[in-house]
């Protein structure tokens, strides 16, 4: 096939977690010839499906690329996660499609994840299909998920196929643009006449389609008012305008398991969907002139590519999946990666039919594919031509919400686990590894539970390194509310010279840093000056302990206000042995308590969660700050313990049913209720 911009269509496979989309590409693929066999999920067969993880899970856990050919077109299909921990994946995938698959079950609702895919794609201004899969099973209500999909998205929808049912089964499809009617067989879709009982929903389903078209072009606008029709060429022309708008949502239907209706659907993707030669310019800053500009999809033009995937194997290397935005991207050239300013030499490239790599020489503008072995490129890296730089606007990643301590399982493979986490966060954006400074703990920083759990198995996997992750320390802190003075005394003689020192301390709140001031207040000599630094010394040390549960304590000023020593006997070392014993002494006579760390919460949820969303926040000692409305949803601002969130990702979740979404930021120390130091005791 002679390939250009013009006959490729890449495309974003979405939605809802279990809805099919693996085995729809699957379909797909066989009916192209691209496979010989459907393989299946339950039997870890499935050409996007290939991570071992995935095989096991029965369910995809990172995107996959598969090509096909069908009706001199190729399409790139982007085959993506659809559970919440994977947004990071769909980000990616959304950045190299130039158009969405959405894929939802015949339920008669809109499902969260049909929801949250379709208002993404509006969002990031992608053209979508919807595809309602499952029309095999029993309780399957196409009516009724049209109509919830129209109530939702009021005047976009537009139903282009009626189902032609027997029974509870669906056996062919009535195409409302073309006017035919097609029944399945086990050779492929079969042309029959339009069944009587479906001519009154097709004349319906034709007039509103009709109106939808001469909506989306002034031209048809005019002609329709003036002849009150449009020619069926004429409705193609403005329905494909209008998904090219995103003012029109077409909705097919089949069995993705069974195979019906996916060459349908096959043909309206070819047909309908954008060229990525009509994709709008990538925004990008040219680098010679430092302004920003919209990199067109042309093939006669220099080279500009930019990287949304990295697979990571110890073995073969990083490979990093590629969209060519702008020219052709040769093997043997070299290609300049602004965001790391080196120049990477382009030794193999391939086409990605999932784990299976074929090389090629050469890929087009507007094409994806996959360059192996390059050392300082990464996911959001542009690779371009030397003399004509550009840098590509980043793919945007969620911020990790849930952070989990880790550990090795075997004592002496630390460095083999942190290793290969950080190698993990290529593969993985939205996976982040961090040090906590304040408690001395890595934490694995990423969406949620499955992610994390996915990401401890990889590290086994592919790095064989066996570790383990917890629940992580909360930083607390310890000070003093009251006023207290001590007597430190350290006297020890075993023979020979002994150590004696005394110091007497007075210990309040009040550090300028915030953190610990020492003041000398003694006078006539009663601590000598060469021993003051010891008894600095020894409460510097002492600060690091607290006396309620051993967490470092803050805001103390500690006075020195007198003290003995002994001609012979007095030591650095006494001084210091005696600050700590007044320390201890003092400290707890000094009303001690225990702070916790106080977070700013932005918490965004549909408005019917507000309520649950405060009662929650309530029952973990949390504070409504205020409340806003940003594009129909309510954006709550509250303050919580730290130690009362840590795994507020997974409730937030299951209380909006996954709608719902929050960043958090460490705000400030507050003291802690009772009930606080009595659970660290208990611990």
């Amino acid at each position: 096939m002679d390939l250009t911009a013009k006959n490729i269509r890449n495309i974003a496979v979405v939605g809802h977690s279990g809805e099919g989309k693996t085995t729809l590409c699957e379909a797909m693929l066989f009916n192209a010839g691209a496979i010989e066999r459907m393989g299946k999920i339950e039997n870890g067969t499935t050409v996007c499906d290939f991570d071992e993880q995935e095989i096991a899970r029965k369910t995809s856990v990172s995107l996959a690329v598969a090509y096909l050919n069908w009706k001199d077109v190729k399409l790139n299909l982007i085959d993506v996660p659809g559970f919440y921990d994977f947004e990071g994946e769909f980000n990616s995938a959304l950045r190299a499609a130039g158009a969405a698959l959405v894929v939802m079950g015949p339920s008669g609702t809109v499902t969260v994840g049909a929801e949250k895919a379709i208002n993404a794609c509006l969002k990031a201004k992608k053209p979508l299909v919807i595809f309602i899969n499952g029309m095999d099973k029993e309780n399957a209500d196409y009516h009724g998920t049209v109509r919830a999909l129209q109530e939702s998205y009021k005047g976009k929808i537009a139903p282009i196929q009626i189902p032609v049912m027997e029974g509870n089964k669906m056996t062919g499809i009535v195409n409302a643009l073309t006017g035919k009617a097609f029944r399945f067989t086990n050779v492929g879709p079969e042309e029959i006449p339009v069944p009587e009982q479906y001519q009154s929903d097709l004349e319906e389903m034709g007039a509103a389609l009709m109106e939808a078209a001469a909506e989306n072009d002034e031209v048809l606008l005019e002609k329709y008012f003036e002849e009150g029709t449009l020619s069926r060429e004429d409705t193609i022309q403005g329905i494909r305008k209008g998904i090219y708008n995103m003012s029109v949502i077409p909705v097919m239907a089949g069995s993705a398991l069974l195979n019906k209706g996916v060459i349908n659907l096959m043909n309206e993707l070819a047909k309908y969907l954008p060229e990525a030669a009509e994709r709008a310019g990538l925004p990008a800053t040219d680098l010679k002139t430092k302004e920003p500009v919209l990199v067109a999809c042309e093939e006669n033009a220099p080279v500009a590519a930019q990287v949304f995937k990295t697979a990571v194997d110890p073995f073969v290397g990083k490979m990093n999946y590629i969209r060519v935005c702008r020219g052709i991207l040769r093997t043997g050239v070299d290609a300049y990666n602004p965001n790391t300013d080196t120049t990477e030499r382009i030794n193999s490239l391939y086409l990605a039919r999932g784990k299976k790599l074929e090389p090629v020489t050469s890929l087009v503008a507007g094409d994806i594919g996959v360059v192996a072995k390059l050392a300082n490129t990464g996911t959001g890296d542009t690779l371009c031509d030397p003399n004509a730089p550009v840098q590509f606007d980043p793919i945007l990643f969620p911020e990790p919400v849930l952070a989990m301590a880790v550990s090795a399982v075997v004592r002496g493979t630390e460095d083999k686990v942190f290793g290969g986490l950080n190698r993990l966060t290529e593969e993985d954006k939205s996976f982040q590894v961090r040090k906590n400074h304040d408690t001395g703990e890595t934490l694995a920083c990423g969406q949620g539970e499955i992610q994390l759990e996915i990401i401890k198995r990889k590290l086994k996997a592919k790095f064989g390194a066996d570790a383990d992750f917890h629940t992580p320390t909360v930083a607390y802190r310890e000070t003093v509310t009251g006023k207290a003075e001590a007597e430190g005394k350290h006297k020890k003689q075993s023979g020979g010279a002994g150590q004696f020192g005394v110091v007497n301390i007075r210990f309040e709140p009040g550090a300028a840093d915030g953190v610990f001031e020492f003041v000398d207040a003694t006078i006539g000599g009663s601590v000598p000056k060469q021993f003051i630094p010891a008894v600095e010394k020894g409460l510097r040390e002492a600060i690091q302990k607290g006396v309620l549960a051993g967490f470092p304590m803050v805001n103390l000023k500690a006075t020195l206000f007198d003290g003995k020593s002994h001609p012979v006997d007095s030591k650095e070392v006494a001084f210091v042995s005696a600050a700590k014993l007044a320390y201890d002494d003092g400290v707890r006579r000094a009303r001690p308590v225990i702070l916790e760390p106080v977070c700013s919460m932005k918490i965004t949820v549909p408005e019917q969660y507000v309520g649950d969303i405060m009662g929650d926040l309530n029952k973990r000692r949390g504070r409504i700050i205020g409340m806003d409305t940003v594009d129909g949803l309510q954006v709550i601002t509250a303050e919580a313990p730290q130690g009362e969130i840590l795994t507020y990702a997974t409730s937030l979740r299951s209380i909006t049913q996954g709608r719902g979404r929050f960043t958090e930021t460490f705000a400030r120390y507050e003291q802690a209720p009772d009930s606080v130091l009595q659970g660290l005791k208990k611990e």
